[in-house]
């Protein structure tokens, strides 16, 4: 069967970084990162994962694509799509992504800034639109474009309270 093959061929393009190894200094990459030893800095790995393993013991800023804590973070948490907080997780630190998932059992202490998903094309021109006529047809609305795209966002949020 050649289902297993693209597995192993995944598993093999993640960087490994042992518990007995310390980074201190800038870490980036352009691959998936399993870091189970310590880094003091910041983590780089902008359109790509970082897992911090159970021995994972990071002093750093971290900025990537999906972000999965089971160790131990001191710094503030960039996940562009995803981070997820794992029962054995501790972070202190703020968190700015589209998606958290903390699991019952993880230490969290910051603040979550939950961002707008990116949208496809087509999504994207129908809220263009929905904008565009929503600027028409308020007579209170400036001509700023900035403007427009604000007023459903903050009337999104009045609706919540």
């Amino acid at each position: 069967m050649d289902t297993p093959k693209p597995l192993d061929n995944f598993r093999a393009d993640v960087a490994h970084i042992g518990k007995s190894v310390l980074v201190k200094g800038e870490l980036s990459g352009s691959e998936d990162l399993y870091l189970d030893g310590e880094v003091e800095g910041s983590i780089e790995l902008r359109d790509h994962s970082l897992i911090v393993g159970p021995h994972g013991r990071v002093r750093a800023n971290i900025h990537a694509k999906d972000v999965v804590v089971h160790g131990k973070v001191d710094g503030n948490i960039r996940g562009t799509e995803r981070v997820e907080l794992k029962k054995s997780a501790v972070l202190v630190g703020d968190i700015s992504t589209q998606r958290i998932i903390v699991e019952e059992g993880a230490f969290f202490k910051g603040a979550v800034d939950v961002q707008k998903e990116t949208t496809t094309k087509a999504e994207s021109k129908r809220e263009m639109a929905m904008a565009a006529s929503a600027s028409f047809s308020s007579p209170s609305s400036s001509s700023g474009s900035a403007s427009s795209t604000a007023t459903p966002q903050s009337s999104l949020l009045e609706k919540k309270y």
